[in-house]
C-alpha cells in the first residue's frame, strides 16, 4: 500500500528503503521528511512532456526554499522563479544558475532589482508602470541593461480558492491588456530595458484545463497584436498552478496539460518558461507529529500533537484538507477526532472530524504537505522552527536543523 510518498511494508511505515521508524529516533518530531526520488521524478516527468520543445521550467521558490531541494533541482537544470532578493540569494547559495530567474511579485524594492540586474537575471516579470520605470532607473545606474516581460492579468477564472487566485481583474497581480500594450509602448523606447517575453500567473491548485487554455489564447493573441506593431516577444511565461490530489480533487496529469499547451502553442518559436511549484514538490514532503493528549468533550474529541498552526499554515489559511494517518499501532476504538496542536488559537487545527484509531504518544503523518508547508511556518508562541530531512533511497539526511531557544532571541537584545 502506498500514501503519498509513505510506502507500508510488513506492518512498517517506509519512505524509499528507510523505515519511518528509524527517521524518528535519530531526529524526533515535528518534521518535515522529503522523498528525494519523488522530486525528481516529478521534475523529469514534466519535462520531459516538452521534450524536443524550447522551454525552461522556473520551480517556484516560495513552494519550498530549502537550499537542498533548490540544488537538487539545479543540478537537473531547472530555473526558478523568485518573488523576492531573499530567494535570488538562496538560489545562488543553493549554485542555481541567476540566468534562469525570472522575477516576479508586485512590490518589488530598489535593493532587491539591483541584486537581480548585477546577477543578470533571465527576466523582471513586471506588474506595473512605476515599477518598469524602476527596473531602468536601477539598470542605468548600473550601466546595465535589464530583461523585462509583462505580466498580464487576463481576468480568467481559475476556480481555486480566492487566497490563491491571481489571475482576476480584482487581483493585485499584473496588468490588463490594454495598460500591457501601452508599458511595451513605454519600454521600447527606455534605453536600459530589453524586452523579452510576456507572462501570465492565474493561481494556484488550479484542477481543471480550460482556466490554463483561456489565458494563454488570450496572451497569444496579445503576442501578435504586439508584432503588429513591431514589438516582438521571444518567450511565452505561462506561470504555473497545476494542482494535486489532496483529496477529493482531480487535477489534470502532466501529459494532458502538455498536450493542451503544445496544441495552442504549436505554430509558433516563442520559448516556453513555466513556474510549477505544489505540482513538483507537493505530494514529495510529510509533516510527522507525535500525540501528545487525547481529550474527549461533550461536543468533540480532540488529538492534541506536538505540531501546530505555525509549522503548517495551509488548514488555518485555506481551510485546506490534508490527509492523517497514525503511523503506530492503536487498539482504541475509532473515533471522530479534530487534530489540534499547542498554538494559543481556536484556529490552531491540522484536521477536523477525521476518523481514527489513536492513542496517546502515537505518531501521525500529515501528507502531501511538501509544497507551502514549511515555507509558510514561523515562530508563533515562541516555537522553534522544525527540522526538515531528505531520504535518499536507504540513507536520509538533516537538510534543516531544528531550531533551539538560542535561535529564536538571536536577533533580540535587551534595553542598557
Amino acid at each position: 500500500m502506498t500514501l503519498s510518498i509513505l510506502k507500508l511494508k510488513e506492518k512498517k511505515f517506509y519512505i524509499e528503503n528507510v523505515p519511518i521508524e528509524n527517521i524518528i529516533k535519530k531526529f524526533s518530531t515535528p518534521s518535515y521528511i522529503y522523498s528525494k526520488e519523488n522530486i525528481l521524478n516529478n521534475y523529469l516527468n514534466f519535462k520531459n512532456q516538452f521534450d524536443g520543445i524550447d522551454h525552461l521550467i522556473c520551480f517556484s521558490v516560495k513552494s519550498n526554499p530549502n537550499i537542498a531541494i533548490l540544488n537538487l533541482l539545479a543540478n537537473n537544470g531547472s530555473g526558478f522563479d523568485i518573488v523576492s532578493g531573499g530567494e535570488l540569494q538562496r538560489i545562488i547559495a543553493a549554485k542555481g544558475d541567476p540566468q534562469k530567474v525570472v522575477f516576479s511579485g508586485v512590490g518589488k524594492s530598489k535593493d532587491d532589482i539591483e541584486l537581480a540586474i548585477k546577477h543578470d537575471i533571465l527576466t523582471f516579470n513586471v506588474e506595473s508602470e512605476s515599477e518598469l520605470y524602476r527596473i531602468q532607473n536601477a539598470a542605468k545606474k548600473l550601466n546595465k541593461k535589464a530583461n523585462i516581460s509583462i505580466r498580464v492579468n487576463p481576468n480568467v477564472d481559475p476556480k481555486t480558492h480566492p487566497y490563491i487566485s491571481t489571475g482576476l481583474k480584482k487581483n493585485k497581480f499584473g496588468v490588463d491588456e490594454k495598460n500591457a500594450i501601452l508599458m511595451y509602448k513605454i519600454a521600447k523606447k527606455l534605453d536600459s530595458i530589453n524586452i523579452k517575453g510576456i507572462d501570465c500567473h492565474i493561481g494556484s491548485q488550479i484542477t481543471e484545463l480550460k482556466p490554463f487554455e483561456d489565458s494563454i489564447k488570450k496572451l497569444m493573441e496579445l503576442v501578435n497584436h504586439l508584432k503588429s506593431i513591431d514589438i516582438f516577444i521571444k518567450h511565452i511565461d505561462i506561470g504555473g498552478g497545476i494542482g494535486i490530489k489532496y483529496s477529493k480533487e482531480e487535477p489534470p496529469t502532466f501529459s494532458d496539460y502538455a498536450k493542451t499547451v503544445k496544441n495552442i502553442l504549436k505554430d509558433t518559436d516563442l520559448k516556453i518558461i513555466f513556474e510549477p511549484g505544489r505540482a513538483l514538490i507537493g505530494k514529495a514532503g510529510v509533516l510527522l507529529t507525535e500525540v501528545e493528549f487525547i481529550k474527549n468533550g461533550p461536543e468533540k474529541n480532540f488529538v492534541i500533537v506536538n505540531a501546530a498552526m505555525n509549522d503548517l499554515m495551509r488548514p488555518t489559511l485555506y481551510d485546506a484538507f490534508h490527509k492523517i494517518i497514525n503511523l503506530s499501532e492503536s487498539k482504541s476504538q475509532k473515533k471522530k477526532y479534530d487534530i489540534v496542536g499547542p498554538i494559543c488559537e481556536t484556529g490552531d487545527f491540522l484536521g477536523k472530524d477525521r476518523l481514527l484509531s489513536v492513542e496517546e504518544n502515537n505518531i501521525l503523518a500529515i501528507l502531501d504537505v511538501g509544497a507551502y508547508g514549511m515555507s509558510m511556518s514561523s515562530n508563533y508562541n515562541s516555537r522553534p522552527k522544525v527540522s526538515e530531512i531528505m531520504v535518499d533511497d536507504d540513507k536520509f539526511y538533516m537538510i534543516r536543523n531544528r531550531e533551539t531557544f538560542a535561535d529564536l532571541i538571536n536577533k533580540e537584545q535587551l534595553l542598557p
